[in-house]
């Protein structure tokens, strides 16, 4: 038998060169605060790289698609870029595009879905090392450092048997995936309060289980009657004074 040939014309593995990674400022985190701090630094004349372990401003990503911020909108703004909206309430995908706008304006240098593993060395001498998502390894160095890797990525977890199992949630994005089903929020403050409403408003039967004794008082003043309203007519069934101490496949175990 003929001996099959390869083509040339097949792709062929290709070196990429990586970027430059030594520069004075390293920003750890690229949220609205890394942002406005390589804005700040850039503006003083130093090379800054951003770098973070998902995307731009990873943290507004993954809020609630639907989410409108409590804040106006100028208390958004970094940079000395107005953030425009026709709401008295920026919603989050107006956020997304504004943090862009930014983000290119400024001609940041963001070495997104880069997790810094390790810091080292000292004032003037700081070495870095990341890892992206495929496992390589980059090491960068930097005169300072700036750390802004904010809170939200840090689930409260509950520590609980079960809390692994793949029905187990610990951010909420939409509602839609949860029509007609029996849903538990776990919690009293602003997350769980417009989570369970986000629920019940479309098609999901939402119970809440709260450790307090009724909704936290930090529950914001616009919010706090209506999920209020929605548990006093059984529209939401609400367990207070309660904890979840164990989830199972098929249910979960209340513990008073």
């Amino acid at each position: 038998m003929p001996t099959q040939q390869i083509p040339d014309t097949l792709p062929r593995a290709q070196t990429v060169s990586r970027p430059d990674t030594r520069a004075d400022v390293i920003v750890i985190g690229a949220g609205p605060t890394g942002l406005a701090c390589a804005i700040e630094a850039q503006r003083a004349g130093f090379k800054v790289i951003a770098i973070d372990k998902g995307c731009v401003v990873n943290s507004i990503y993954n809020y609630p698609a639907n989410m409108s911020f409590f804040t106006t909108p100028e208390l958004l703004e970094i940079g000395d870029i107005p953030f425009s909206t026709s709401r008295q309430k920026p919603t989050r995908e107006e956020a997304l595009e504004y943090y862009r706008k930014v983000a290119e304006h400024y001609h940041l240098d963001i070495r997104q879905y880069q997790w810094v593993k390790t810091v080292m060395g000292r004032d003037g001498e700081f070495n870095i090392t990341a890892t992206d998502r495929l496992g390589r390894i980059y090491d960068y160095s930097a005169r300072k450092l700036i750390v802004s890797t904010g809170y939200y990525d840090l689930a409260n977890e509950m520590r609980i048997p079960g809390e692994d199992l793949p029905k187990v949630f610990h951010y909420y994005r939409e509602p839609h995936p949860y029509f007609d089903t029996d849903v538990l929020v776990i919690g009293g403050k602003n997350s769980a309060a417009i989570s369970a409403l986000d629920l019940w408003r479309h098609g999901a039967r939402v119970t809440l289980v709260h450790r307090g004794p009724r909704m936290h008082n930090h529950v914001k003043y616009w919010i706090l009657p209506d999920i209020e309203n929605r548990i006093k007519n059984g529209e939401i069934a609400a367990y207070f004074n309660s904890a979840v101490t164990e989830i199972d496949p098929d249910g979960i175990s209340p513990g008073l």
